[in-house]
């Protein structure tokens, strides 16, 4: 397609901002502490950015990795991007050195924009990766860092900025990869999904639609930008509309309270711990939420007593976000008037998604049975990156194989039941089973079988457990054990409690049945 044709006809993530800018210039785009942009401002400045990687030589198809906290500047790196085809790879600030070394050669970064306070953190994985040659420092906490390694070319984020505002003019395609989330898989090795401009742009879309989001709209922005949730269920779709994002740098119940006050925020995003802190908070009482239409949360259906006290004291409408990044991300929405009367169901398909419950023998089964959760639509995935095996495996019969098995109610609603992929959702993480039962075998000889499972739990949603068999004469100290574990893996992977059992559930073939093992332990933390 020529270059006139594409600028007219294109789905691109950064022509949303560019329309935003031109319909709404005045309108408040996007917050961060004390700094305010007009769609007008965040607009101009992004196509500097834009220009200037551009000039560096960034261009199609080029990977540029984003090391960086919520920030307006994470914001203005990803719209840079998506206006001049480069696709962005953010990097999960929980990842170890060696964990990030692997998906910056995996994605063939040609370089990173890191802020100023993780130049350490990041540094050693970049000096295992010669091709990424650029590295940018974006301004982050400000904390002073040393250059290095020495043998790449080092710029600050504001040196980067061309003169130039005006809208970069580049050939992008709507199947062109805007970003590659990587994400746990059943394997210690996370999968790169290739999230295009038009899965991105229509996932956005339908979300805003779900939602009834408009300009008048503003949202609060604290669950990690890193994260699919977080950028491509609220950010993106708030940018498409002309709505006003509120970036906070994490959680902390007051400020996230002093902000929806101040601001007059109207939508929030949390997990559901977040929100109980936040009802636990000295300052709730007397506080004026009267802005919040609705609170959106996720990971996991909120236990009873607390989806009722959220309700109460909030005093908005309360759904849960139900995806996976795959489907860049939302599939199902369980909508305010399902909280009260199906509780732990997972919702209702949004706009766009087809979902389906498949047997294993790629048949569709009907309303009431019990399979694996499958989907169709535009937002789903290109596939996983340098990964055909995986990409065929998923899209088996013609459908994305979600990994989760669930069935649909008489009424449409459905019921989410267990996991194939044994991935533990944990406190807005996901983790992998198989890659925290690898490290307690290594941590511990005494082990002679050990199962991780995630077990309910009022904080985490769902808290990583491993339930482990000493072998003969052996004894295993779980105390220990948790103390060893801490010097192998990343900390929001270390299990919450060691459980010493005397042997495993197993089926006539021998293999353990670890919904059983989940099942003899759901009371473990109290649930």
């Amino acid at each position: 397609m020529d270059l006139h044709h594409n600028l007219i006809q294109r789905i691109n993530v950064g022509d949303s901002l560019t329309r935003a800018a031109a319909a709404r210039p005045a309108q408040l785009a996007l917050v961060d502490g004390a700094r305010r942009w007009t769609y007008a401002e965040l607009n101009g400045w992004v196509n500097q950015l834009a220009h200037g990687l551009t000039a560096r030589g960034f261009g199609r198809g080029d990977a540029l990795a984003l090391a960086s906290a919520n920030s307006a500047e994470f914001l203005a790196v990803y719209y840079a991007c998506a206006k001049i085809g480069v696709v962005c790879v953010p990097i999960n600030l929980g990842w170890r050195p060696d964990e990030v070394a692997y998906v910056l050669g995996h994605s063939e970064a040609r370089g990173i924009v890191v802020e100023s306070q993780l130049v350490p953190a990041m540094s050693e994985a970049v000096t295992k990766v010669p091709d990424v040659g650029w590295v940018i420092v974006a301004p982050g906490t400000g904390v002073a860092y040393e250059e290095q390694p020495a043998d790449r070319r080092w710029s600050t984020l504001d040196g980067v900025l061309a003169a130039d505002s005006s809208e970069p003019e580049v050939v992008v395609e709507d199947t062109d990869g805007l970003s590659y989330l990587y994400t746990s898989g059943t394997t210690s090795f996370p999968k790169g999904v290739v999230g295009t401009h038009k899965a991105i742009y229509l996932g956005s879309m339908s979300g805003a639609l779900e939602g009834g989001w408009g300009a008048a709209d503003r949202f609060a922005a604290m669950m990690p930008m890193f994260h699919t949730a977080q950028l491509n269920a609220f950010c993106t779709p708030a940018i498409m509309v002309g709505a006003t994002v509120h970036v906070l740098r994490g959680f902390d119940p007051r400020v996230f309270l002093d902000t929806i006050e101040r601001e007059r925020i109207t939508q929030v995003f949390g997990l559901p711990m977040m929100f109980r802190a936040a009802l636990e908070d000295p300052s709730f009482t007397g506080r004026d939420l009267s802005s919040v239409k609705r609170a959106v949360y996720a990971m996991a259906p909120m236990p009873d007593a607390l989806i009722r006290a959220c309700l109460d004291g909030f005093g908005c409408d309360f759904a849960l976000l139900f995806g996976q990044t795959e489907m860049s991300p939302v599939t199902t929405l369980f909508r305010p008037e399902h909280q009260l009367t199906h509780i732990g169901a997972v919702g209702t398909p949004i706009t766009g998604v087809q979902v389906g419950i498949m047997g294993p023998d790629g048949e569709l089964l009907p309303q009431g049975e019990q399979g694996e959760i499958v989907y169709r639509g535009p937002s789903t995935m290109q596939g996983y990156l340098r990964n055909p095996e995986a990409t065929d495996a998923a899209f088996a019969h013609g459908w994305f194989h979600s990994g989760d098995v669930g069935r649909f109610g008489a009424d449409g609603v459905l019921w989410f039941a267990d996991r194939h992929k044994d991935v533990i959702k944990t406190g807005g993480e996901n983790v992998a089973s198989i890659e925290v039962e690898k490290a307690v075998y290594a941590a511990d000889p005494a082990v002679a079988e050990v199962v991780v499972v995630g077990l309910p739990h009022e904080r985490w949603s769902e808290a990583i457990t491993a339930v482990v068999v000493p072998k003969a004469g052996e004894t295993v100290d779980p105390d220990a054990l948790i103390t060893a574990l801490k010097r192998r893996l990343d900390g929001y992977k270390v299990p919450k409690s060691v459980i010493v059992v005397d042997d495993l559930p197993r089926t006539s073939t021998g293999k353990i049945q670890k919904n059983l093992v989940r099942e003899a332990h759901v009371t473990h933390y109290g649930s």
